[in-house]
């Protein structure tokens, strides 16, 4: 009886280990960082928003995020950075002279795993924030954006310019829409860049191999001013 007992309860205790040593295996390699969208829900038929409601110059706020995706040989892996600044400066009536930028603290790099996030930030062949600690990006021009806009309701657009990473740039397009709601401008957009653009290898490790290719999608509640 007693024999029984013991070999249960060994039996019970290894599959807790296994199970438990599994799961921080799994958040060691895994994603840690579920992406959220800035405008949730949108609506089919919000009220008409003024154009001077719109135009003028608007600050990022908080709530804003980068996100920067890695594919990996197990599942895409998460970056999210809150620390983020920038403006937009929004002409309904003259798409030309829009203009926008962005500065991101890579310091504040974050996918949930801390010893992961260190080597990223430290390492020569990746980012090296100690020398390079952040990336700008500057909107150089915005595609036609509607002058009509209604509460809740995406408006699609394309934002050109150029990216810096660790002192390298890249020129870049982001499919981008516009929301705006509650006297906010939400803004999302999204890009492809290589870790090769900007002078970094792609990282590999003897149970986890990363793909060239990295996704940048903004995530950005905005003030007016």
């Amino acid at each position: 009886m007693k024999k029984g007992l013991i070999l249960t309860v060994t039996a019970v205790v290894i599959v807790g280990l296994g199970i438990g040593g599994y799961t921080a295996f799994n958040r060691y390699l895994g994603n840690n960082i579920e992406i959220q969208s800035v405008t949730g829900k949108e609506s089919t038929a919000g009220t008409a928003v003024a154009a001077d409601k719109l135009n003028g110059k608007w600050d990022i706020a908080s709530g804003s995020k980068v996100y920067w995706t890695v594919t990996t040989s197990k599942e895409p892996i998460n970056f999210q950075n809150e620390s983020v600044k920038g403006q937009w400066q929004v002409d309904l009536n003259q798409a030309a002279v829009m203009k926008g930028n962005g500065i991101v603290d890579m310091n504040g790099l974050n996918s949930g795993n801390d010893q992961r996030d260190s080597h990223v930030k430290e390492r020569e062949d990746l980012l090296e924030t100690n020398h390079h600690p952040e990336a700008t990006f500057e909107a150089k021009s915005f595609s036609a954006i509607p002058k009509e806009w209604n509460e809740g309701v995406a408006i699609p657009f394309i934002v050109e310019g150029v990216l810096k990473v660790k002192g390298k740039e890249k020129n870049v397009k982001f499919e981008s829409t516009a929301m705006y709601k509650n006297g906010q401008l939400l803004l999302s957009g999204k890009t492809k860049v290589l870790f090769s653009d900007f002078g970094m290898k792609n990282p590999q490790t003897i149970v986890l191999e990363t793909q060239n290719e990295l996704d940048v999608r903004l995530e950005l509640v905005l003030n007016k001013v």
